[in-house]
């Protein structure tokens, strides 16, 4: 059955290479859905939405725009209606997929359209930056970041092959269906390398009982998707076992998740269990990209690339009111489980980053600041102890009336 898949792009300046790129996932027996985000020039070919309408959309008119001749305010303004516009569209069953293809302007305006559809759209974008940094276009979605190689300008012997490579790409997934997997409640884990062993064994309980448990790695974007996902309604309960991401939020690291991280499920009423696991560590790449105020701090290399500073008991007793504070929001069950032999692998006796004073201080501060009628669970174990793997899972099987 033929697909709809939506192509989006400037059709004043990328006319022809858009009009090839039709024409290609047209050969292909699909149907392409042409939206223009052009605003100084008029369209080389007719579009099927309109340069006006996605301005709308925006909240300003596309009249009014060409007549302010503001770069910034026409990429806010088309930013923001080219989102609304793709989601509409999705969301009345009228796409199957997306494509979008530019430099930077180009780029910025086709990924916002991509992030506001579901995961498992199919999404690619050609473009002059994908062989860089892509967080910022990526985000939390499934984007397929596509290199142009050259630059987005003109159809030539060597952008034709990418082009209609990269339309092979998103014909492709547009023709593949969905697997089909039995759909279990699904549970939401964060998880680190230094927390991997109480993971894989809550996560196996919690599958023995008939739940599927999505892993989330704790590296800015596993704790944005897991929020993502919960505020979407998907998960049936949050196993937060590896909050390290606040360490980086706070201190400065590189995997922070940002502030909200720790909202969803307290707004959502989402059954939660929360452990401080791995907030003995904060994130920095290779040791020559740490900080110079840090100078003197305890560090472990955990790789060429990563390089881990230990928390101090001033830092701790922070984070242990953060994490407080973000729990005595929840209007859904919630406990903490705290581990008194370390939050790590690391944070052990006889490890490098055993201090028993600063998770002291954490542990704490969690107590000091966390509503009364929110039940703390502290345990004489390490926190990849399988004792403690199973007092975490099964509170989880009583929140979920499975115990």
């Amino acid at each position: 059955m033929p697909k709809t898949i939506a192509v989006v792009g400037a059709l004043d300046t990328k006319g022809k290479e858009f009009a090839f790129v039709k024409a290609e996932i047209e050969r292909r027996g699909h149907k392409a859905l042409v939206i223009d985000t052009s605003v100084m020039g008029e369209p080389v070919f007719q579009p099927d939405i309109p340069s006006a309408r996605v301005a709308e959309a925006g909240g300003v008119s596309l009249k009014e725009l060409r007549e302010k001749a503001d770069r910034g305010l026409a990429m806010d303004v088309m930013t923001k209606g080219i989102s609304k516009v793709v989601q509409e569209l999705y969301d009345q069953g009228k796409i199957d997929g997306i494509f979008s293809m530019g430099g930077s302007a180009a780029t910025s305006i086709g990924t916002s359209a991509m992030r506001a559809l579901p995961i498992g759209v199919p999404k690619v974008m050609v473009s002059t930056l994908a062989s860089g940094d892509t967080k910022a276009y990526v985000g939390i979605r499934d984007v397929v970041m596509f290199p142009s190689v050259v630059d987005v300008a003109g159809v030539n012997r060597i952008s034709a092959r990418l082009y209609a490579n990269a339309v092979g790409a998103v014909v492709g997934m547009v023709e593949t269906p969905a697997p089909k997997i039995e759909e279990k409640p699904l549970l939401a884990a964060s998880m680190f390398g230094n927390t991997t062993p109480i993971v894989n064994r809550c996560r196996e309980t919690m599958e023995r009982h008939g739940y599927e448990v999505l892993v989330f790695h704790a590296v800015g974007t596993g704790g944005q998707t897991l929020e993502s996902l919960v505020e979407e309604g998907y998960i049936t309960g949050v196993l937060d076992i590896t909050t390290t991401e606040w360490a980086d939020e706070l201190v400065g690291g590189v995997l922070s998740a940002g502030p909200t991280r720790l909202d969803a499920a307290a707004r959502k009423g989402v059954p939660q269990i929360i452990v401080p696991g791995c907030l003995d560590m904060v994130n920095f790449w290779a040791p020559e990209t740490v900080p110079e105020k840090y100078k003197g701090r305890l560090f472990y290399q955990w790789n060429p690339n990563v390089t881990l500073m230990r928390t101090t008991p001033e830092e701790n007793a922070e984070l242990g009111r953060i994490l407080a504070e973000k729990a005595n929001k929840s209007t859904g069950p919630v406990a903490f489980f705290l581990p008194l032999k370390g939050v790590s692998m690391l944070d052990a006796p006889g490890k490098e980053f055993w201090w028993p004073e600063a998770d002291r201080a954490l542990y704490d501060a969690i107590k000091k600041h966390l509503r009364s009628d929110i039940p703390v669970y502290e345990m004489d174990n390490n926190i990849n102890d399988d004792e403690f793997a199973d007092a975490v899972a099964n509170k989880m099987l009583e929140f979920l009336g499975k115990k």
